[in-house]
């Protein structure tokens, strides 16, 4: 299987209730930066769907998805900044695994995206 270069090439390769699963995480990732703040780029990075902030910037998230769940990828400073509020989920000092059988927690995800927006330089 080639490597994949884009979100999109990324997307075909899933089965559509995964490609539902994760335009509903990408929108809530890209809606939680706020309109007037430089672009979130979407990019890959390590294989994964990631959003870096603005063209050469750092990654903020990544995403994934796996037949049980979704992974959410805010590095180790996103993860640390809100783990006492990650005890409903699977994490470890970097991921989140977020359950196909739940709901994403969309303010919880928007919070911590803004949070590395803001702390990321």
């Amino acid at each position: 299987m080639p490597a994949h270069t884009t979100h999109e090439s990324y997307w075909t390769e899933q089965t559509e209730f995964l490609q539902e699963r994760l335009t509903e995480l990408r929108n809530c990732i890209e809606h939680s930066i706020p309109e007037d703040a430089p672009r979130l780029i979407r990019c890959i990075s390590y294989g994964m769907p990631a959003f870096r902030k603005g063209p050469k910037g750092p990654v903020l998230v990544y995403i994934a998805a796996y037949e049980r769940h979704i992974g959410f990828y805010p590095t180790g400073a996103g993860i640390a900044a809100f783990a006492h509020r990650l005890n409903d989920w699977k994490h470890s000092k970097g991921a989140v695994q977020l359950p196909h059988d739940q709901p994403f927690p969309t303010a919880l995800i928007a919070e911590i995206t803004q949070y590395r927006w803001d702390t990321t330089a």
